[in-house]
């Protein structure tokens, strides 16, 4: 995340946590985040130099207006007229940041090779919940590579429970007890 981004989605937080919008706005800027992912020829057009500044912004007018908080609209238009809006996805990150520090959210990341159903998925948070002391976000990932068991990254600590991870571990063991 570069320090635009730290800037421009810190002072979002700011202003939306001053007019107590901020999980709306965090909601949204979510949703929009992923229509930008999803269609990037929209992105580069928005970000196109060769078309007027006005013009851009009334694309974004037209897009959101009318759905999203009229704070989340401005803050696209003024990415959009300083030619920063590929800056956007790190503005989500750092609102997101901002707002799990302020409400005691802890985001972990789970790594496994097959979707995990609902109730793992539940149970898996309520045990992450106990060990942090914080409300868990997780996000799923799916990787192939992952044989068997979890791999979660929790507040910057890896826990792996991967068959990989373990037979590392029995690894590392027989290597200190031969040297």
């Amino acid at each position: 995340m570069t320090q635009t981004a730290r800037v421009y989605g810190g002072s979002l937080y700011d202003l939306a946590a001053e007019e107590q919008l901020t999980e709306a706005i965090m909601e949204q800027m979510s949703e929009i985040r992923q229509l930008f992912r999803e269609n990037p020829d929209y992105m580069k057009l928005l970000s196109e130099p060769s078309i007027p500044t006005k013009d851009r912004t009334d694309l974004i007018e037209t897009a959101f207006g009318e759905q999203a908080e009229r704070y989340l609209v401005s803050f696209l238009k003024l990415l959009c007229e300083r030619s920063i809006l590929a800056e956007y996805a790190g503005c989500c990150e750092e609102f997101t940041r901002r707002y799990n520090v302020d409400h005691n959210i802890a985001e972990a990341v789970v790594t496994s090779a097959a979707k995990l159903g609902e109730e793992q998925m539940e149970a898996l948070k309520a045990k992450l919940e106990k060990m942090s002391g914080k409300k868990v976000s997780l996000v799923q990932h799916i990787d192939s590579s992952v044989l068997a068991g979890l791999r979660v990254e929790l507040e910057g600590k890896q826990l792996d429970g991967t068959v990989q991870g373990r037979l590392s571990g029995i690894s590392r063991k027989l290597n200190e007890v031969i040297v």
